[in-house]
């Protein structure tokens, strides 16, 4: 059933694009709509950390 929803939803992807569109433009609206279902996914799981906890682990000043 996953993989039907995924084709239905690269044919979506696909029918939005121009015309004039290359395999790399495909590649990345792929990659940009899997990284945001990801961290969606992230999110909604409750695995994310705040902005103050990333600064603080590489050292970025506010």
């Amino acid at each position: 059933m996953a993989t039907i929803l995924a084709k239905d939803e690269a044919h979506k992807l696909i029918d939005n694009m121009p015309d004039n569109s290359t395999w790399d433009d495909l590649i990345y609206e792929i990659y940009v709509r899997q990284t945001i279902e990801k961290g969606l996914a992230d999110s909604n799981a409750n695995r994310t950390k705040t902005v103050n906890d990333i600064r603080k682990k590489y050292g970025i000043s506010e």
